[in-house]
């Protein structure tokens, strides 16, 4: 009997945890739009706009094929780089292929994204930490690989 109330208080103990973790759909839908207003920027030709979905901090980290870049603005500064106008940025499609919250503030994201482009398509995926900062969803880290 005892064996029993401490297995069934362990359950009601897991599933409360679990329900603690789940992501809500306001911020599930705050996120999504994150994403879109990524996506909006980028083909826009607005890298600025664009970067408005990252930490503005010396702590972001992106990695990319060229190895890890940290800081906002060196972030930014490797973007103007690699797409120096419109015509290189191309049209900028992102699928997000799971979503799941690692802690209250915190979310981690896989994605593919397609960029179509004059100069030659470019296709791969992405992992993006996403975390609420003073009331905010914004990406903290970013890897993104391209396909061979």
């Amino acid at each position: 009997m005892q064996k029993t109330i401490i297995l069934l208080l362990t359950l009601l103990f897991s599933f409360s945890v679990m329900a603690e973790n789940r992501l809500s759909e306001k911020d599930e839908n705050n996120i999504r739009k994150l994403i879109q207003q990524q996506v909006d920027a980028w083909n826009e030709g607005k890298l600025e706009k664009f970067m408005e979905t990252y930490w503005k901090s010396d702590q972001l980290s992106f990695v990319g094929s060229r190895g890890p870049t940290y800081g906002w603005q060196a972030t930014l500064d490797n973007y103007k780089k690699g797409y120096p106008d419109k015509k290189a940025m191309g049209h900028l499609d992102l699928k997000v292929l799971n979503l799941s919250q690692i802690d209250t503030k915190t979310v981690l994201m896989i994605g593919r994204f397609e960029l179509t482009r004059e100069v030659g398509d470019v296709a791969g995926h992405f992992t993006l930490v996403i975390q609420k900062i003073k009331g905010e969803w914004k990406i903290i880290n970013d890897h993104s690989s391209a396909e061979n």
